[in-house]
């Protein structure tokens, strides 16, 4: 399999959840769980639309 990718899987409670791996086959981002494949893919395509705005909100200063 090519990487980077999505990848739309289903789990043992049949929902419906996609990892993205990096070029090595790394998993470096994990979905929450969806009730349908639909929308798993919608989370999907919501990632590819909205990450390459996404900024870096770093919150490892003590507050």
């Amino acid at each position: 399999m090519a990487h980077p990718s999505f990848q739309l899987k289903k789990a043992k409670n049949d929902k419906f959840y996609f990892v993205l791996t990096a070029k090595n086959g790394q998993i470096i981002a994990q979905s929450e769980m969806y009730n349908s494949k639909d929308a798993a893919e919608n989370g999907i395509n919501s990632v590819k639309n909205n990450a390459p705005a996404a900024e870096i909100d770093d919150q490892t200063a003590a507050a």
